[in-house]
């Protein structure tokens, strides 16, 4: 019998993400945040925020902190992408094509984006202090190989009032197998 030293125990958070209602919820950013987890963070590779039909794509993104991000424009008209936002403040003056320099998201936090030529152009990216993390699909997301232990499970949506705090609650990962959560977001705006 081979015994891996070193080897944590991991388990997942299996999360139902739905709105006051019960409807499934997409474009929930969940994550897990422990003093551990923030030791772990390292810069993502190929993060993306493009540009298409004059919508931004994805429309939230969430990446870690330290993380350079890339704003490709696909449309055949330029934009001019800014954010007033206190967790990163930019602007990438109106252009086609991709800019040479990405942009250093080195604050956890909420990134509203926008487009001066376009308004109706809004996006986020959420940046995170943890390498837990993910955006629901269809009321869905799963966290695997998440290390054993207690964590605060946080939960943001971009229909949540501007400002607001991601939701908090505590969670405990076991050392195998799965832990549910089920979460209700209220107040939400279209």
């Amino acid at each position: 019998m081979w015994v891996l030293a070193g080897l944590a125990a991991a388990g997942s958070v299996q999360v139902d993400v739905r709105d006051a209602a019960g409807k499934p919820l997409s474009e929930a950013v969940v994550f897990l945040e422990s003093a551990e987890a923030a030791r772990l963070v390292k810069p993502m590779a190929g993060a993306e925020m493009g540009q298409l039909d004059k919508q931004f794509l994805p429309r939230v993104l969430v990446v870690t902190r330290g993380t350079e991000v890339t704003f490709p424009n696909q449309d055949k008209v330029r934009h001019h992408v800014y954010s007033f936002s206190p967790a990163k403040k930019f602007e990438l003056k109106l252009y086609a094509g991709t800019p040479a320099n990405p942009v250093l998201f080195d604050q956890a936090g909420v990134v509203l984006l926008g487009c001066n030529i376009h308004d109706a152009m809004v996006g986020w990216i959420l940046v995170v202090n943890t390498p837990y993390h993910g955006v629901s699909q269809a009321g869905k997301l799963n966290l695997d190989n998440v290390p054993a232990g207690t964590y605060r499970l946080r939960t943001w949506h971009p229909g949540m009032a501007v400002g607001a705090p991601a939701l908090d609650q505590a969670v405990v990962v076991p050392a195998s197998g799965a832990v549910p959560v089920a979460l209700r977001l209220s107040g939400l705006t279209p």
